[in-house]
């Protein structure tokens, strides 16, 4: 990929780490990142060698969510069309015929937080925050795999009520499954080998069986935690889709963001 792209890769034996690379807004998912990942997680799918997918991120922060920029040129049905391609991302990975691990830091929020609890290994730093706020502006993503990973009543008082998660409490909950001290920031390497080589310590190791038996085993234990698994990802799509549908979503949108801008300077 070019230096320009919104994304690096590096790879190593049969790992593929993928490496958010739009630090200056927070890796905000814009419909570029979104489609630069989609493609990526497809190409790294297409060697029967691969076994470990990673995602991971540059800079001080994981992923902080929707990219709320240039909301004014979209259209309702044009950012509908984003949050689809985000919900067939969300699902591409809870589906991965190989292991999917997230290490996160700073802030992992609303589609980035999605992104994390989709892959199965969840790493997460000290000062890692996640947040869901998609309700906000009345987006139903995600909702149902979070309540598989925390249950439904933690799962509708992060979504509802606007929570955020420390660390610490991701991981007694179960949305992380394990919790690191060392910070990933800026001083973390750039190079897109060294960062996952620095990284390879949290990484599980290769699965014992091949992909074929991992897939079939991937499908058992989701259906003993969804006996809906079958129709399950049908269903998340309706969700959003009904949620998103309702008129006015770029208003709403838009109303999130300057909230959100008038909270940042009274703080400031």
């Amino acid at each position: 990929m070019s230096s320009l792209a919104p994304l690096q890769c590096a790879r190593a034996g049969g790992v593929t780490a993928l490496i958010l690379d739009r630090p200056a807004v927070g890796h905000a998912l814009s419909a570029e990142l979104v489609a630069a990942l989609d493609d990526a997680i497809d190409t790294a799918l297409s060697d029967p060698t691969a076994h470990t997918l990673v995602l991971m991120a540059a800079g001080k922060h994981f992923c902080t969510g929707f990219d709320l920029t240039d909301l004014e040129q979209a259209s309702d049905a044009d950012l509908m069309e984003r949050f689809i391609r985000i919900e067939l991302l969300l699902q591409k990975l809870w589906h991965a015929p190989v292991q999917t691990v997230a290490i996160a830091q700073g802030r992992c929020w609303g589609a980035g937080a999605d992104l994390f609890a989709a892959c199965d290994q969840r790493v997460l730093t000290a000062q890692t925050t996640l947040r869901f706020p998609g309700a906000a502006f009345g987006i139903v993503l995600g909702s149902r795999r979070l309540a598989l990973r925390v249950g439904p009543v933690r799962a509708r008082a992060l979504i509802a009520g606007g929570m955020e998660l420390d660390a610490s409490t991701a991981v007694h909950w179960g949305l992380a499954t394990e919790l690191i001290e060392t910070p990933l920031d800026l001083e973390a390497p750039a190079d897109p080998a060294a960062r996952l080589a620095r990284w390879s310590a949290h990484l599980p190791p290769p699965p014992v069986v091949d992909r074929p038996s991992f897939e079939q085993i991937r499908k058992a234990t989701l259906r003993a935690l969804d006996p809906q698994f079958d129709a399950s990802s049908d269903g998340d799509l309706a969700a959003l889709v009904r949620s998103a549908a309702r008129p006015g979503l770029r208003d709403r949108l838009v109303r999130y963001r300057e909230r959100v801008r008038s909270s940042r300077a009274k703080v400031a």
